[in-house]
């Protein structure tokens, strides 16, 4: 139960950044975006490359370490999991967690169906996500989580015994 409801916090750890990324406008948004829409963004003025690119360091400097950070605390501090198989499946279901959250509910739902991630101007170059780049999201989900979660197992397992 416990793990369900952790799965439930680092979902919305990934979730709170997206919501202050759009809160003052969409544009701002454009850091999660394909470089063509991150351009004509550019090019209607409505932010500059400057700002996309220091959005981009904020969002990824704060949202990961503040997800990798939980995920640690929550296995080892809360759940008090030692060894290595134990953290290794907390960890990988809490990322998998995150994973599907990001890919059904952001992607899929949120950007893809809702227009709250709607730049105008910017609405013939959707599914702002293409097919591509969906993949791609798709094999780190599957491929990478899972590598991602040996990793910090093995990384804390020098550390906590």
């Amino acid at each position: 139960m416990v793990l369900v409801l952790e799965c439930i916090v680092i979902c919305f750890i990934l979730f709170i950044p997206c919501v202050i990324v759009i809160a003052n406008g969409v544009h701002n948004g454009a850091i999660l975006f394909e470089k063509d829409v991150q351009e004509r963004v550019v090019q209607m003025g409505l932010i500059t490359k400057e700002k996309i690119a220091r959005n981009a360091k904020l969002f990824k400097g704060i949202t990961l370490p503040v997800m990798i950070a939980f995920v640690i605390w929550a296995v080892y501090g809360i759940n008090g999991a030692r060894g290595f198989l134990t953290p290794f499946l907390q960890i990988y279901a809490l990322t998998m967690a995150e994973g599907l959250f990001d890919r059904f509910f952001i992607d899929v739902y949120w950007v893809g169906h809702t227009k709250a991630w709607t730049i105008p101007g910017t609405e013939d170059l959707k599914p702002y996500i293409p097919k591509k780049t969906l993949l791609i999201k798709w094999l780190i989900v599957i491929v990478g989580n899972p590598l991602i979660a040996a990793f910090l197992a093995g990384i804390m397992l020098l550390f906590i015994k």
